[in-house]
């Protein structure tokens, strides 16, 4: 079978044991340093994604995916809204809330805290809170017996445990008298408390939505209604859509308003880290350039002859352009399989660590987790391919280039 005589010799030569052994010794450097690389690329890039998903699983568990309000931050009849809201397509569930702020105290000590009335049989649906209860649960929120769940941060400020009072001080449904502007002051009992690891935990109190209501003065009115999105990504636009469904014009607003700019900053460190660490790759690859110009130096009378039989120049670049375009190959091939099982059994093996020697590679005080985590998308093990496999063929050209300007005469003038 015929073929290429670039793609035959270059082959051969990759193949062909060489008389430098110091030659050979670079090459295997650049293809192991390609591979180890590509395998640190791939994996810091799924621990990033893994961190990336953990974090907006947690916030936009509990932040809503999409929100709806009406004029003068109010809604009246919300049932017949939430009717409307769950036929729109994409959207997989909605609840109302009453939103505000106050200040929890207990044992003498103070706490901000942002106030939210839900329907704990509702609230389900749309957050990830009933998840992550460490005592309690949302059933335990009952009209009527005001009941409060806090997070745990609030729980520690407040040193208060399930079944301790204490006292909520509500900016809204202030009291206006002759001595003054009084504000509503409520005792509640604690009778649940959550963590998510994140900071919701230090700045949250859940209580009943008639309760709520009954304090804040809303009657049978909420502040907006909460939507969760089939896809998270998609809430912007599906914010617009129920917007323009809604029989009565109402205000919407979606989560890339509120915590976007959060994820936005985690893209751009991803693709910063990309650009850091391709330049390991990188001075992998162009050690693949002294291994060439090794080779070329080497093999002069055999370019000559090349030549002289009627190669031509672009043939003679080419077989060193595939010289050590397969040199780039292997290595690439090698850190795409190192690095894909190590993204894929990193957690296994920090988690076997930590059970081994009894330390905390990811302390949960510290962190807003307490595994490592690692998702492995094929996008990113595809760009990392690409790129290191292309830088390996960018640093063939100069060589292969001296190779074709070779001068037949001039090689063989002293054999």
């Amino acid at each position: 079978m015929l073929r290429p005589v670039s793609l035959f010799v270059g082959l051969r030569y990759t193949r062909a044991k060489r008389r430098n052994h110091f030659i050979s010794f670079i090459a295997l450097a650049s293809m192991i340093g390609i591979a180890l690389g590509v395998t640190v690329l791939i994996t810091v890039l799924s621990v990033m994604n893994g961190a990336e998903r953990e974090l907006r699983t947690r916030i936009l568990g509990m932040a809503p995916h999409a929100i709806i309000t009406g004029q003068g931050g109010r809604i009246e009849s919300w049932q017949e809204v939430i009717k409307e809201v769950n036929a729109v397509s994409g959207v997989a569930a909605a609840a109302p809330y009453i939103a505000s702020q106050g200040m929890l105290r207990g044992y003498g000590v103070n706490q901000y805290a942002m106030i939210q009335g839900i329907r704990p049989e509702l609230q389900k649906s749309v957050s990830i809170i009933d998840e992550h209860m460490l005592a309690g649960k949302l059933e335990d929120l009952v009209s009527g017996e005001f009941g409060i769940i806090i997070g745990s941060g609030i729980s520690r400020r407040l040193n208060v445990l399930p079944g301790d009072k204490i006292t909520m001080v509500a900016v809204e449904g202030t009291t206006a008298t002759p001595a003054g502007i009084n504000p509503r002051m409520k005792r509640f009992t604690v009778v649940g408390i959550f963590e998510v690891k994140a900071e919701v935990d230090s700045n949250l109190a859940v209580i009943h939505i008639e309760d709520a209501a009954k304090l804040l003065r809303y009657n049978q009115q909420v502040s907006g209604i909460r939507i969760k999105a089939d896809n998270v990504l998609q809430a912007a636009s599906l914010s617009h859509k129920v917007s323009r469904e809604l029989s009565k014009p109402h205000f919407t607003s979606d989560w890339s308003r509120t915590h976007g700019s959060l994820f936005r900053a985690i893209k751009m460190e991803k693709t910063m880290m990309f650009i850091l660490l391709s330049f390991i790759i990188a001075v992998a690859a162009f050690n693949i350039v002294s291994t060439l110009v090794m080779v070329v130096t080497d093999k002069q009378s055999d370019i000559a002859i090349l030549r002289t039989l009627g190669a031509s120049p672009s043939t003679i670049m080419g077989i060193f352009m595939i010289q050590g375009g397969f040199n780039g190959f292997l290595g690439t091939s090698l850190g795409l399989i190192g690095g894909v099982t190590l993204s894929l059994t990193l957690s296994d093996f920090v988690a076997w660590i930590e059970k081994t020697f009894g330390i905390a590679v990811m302390p949960g005080d510290v962190y807003f987790i307490s595994f490592l985590p690692t998702h492995l998308q094929i996008s990113d093990v595809i760009n990392v391919a690409v790129s290191a496999f292309l830088m390996s063929l960018l640093a063939t050209i100069y060589p292969a280039w001296r190779a074709a300007s070779l001068k037949p005469a001039e090689a063989l003038r002293y054999e």
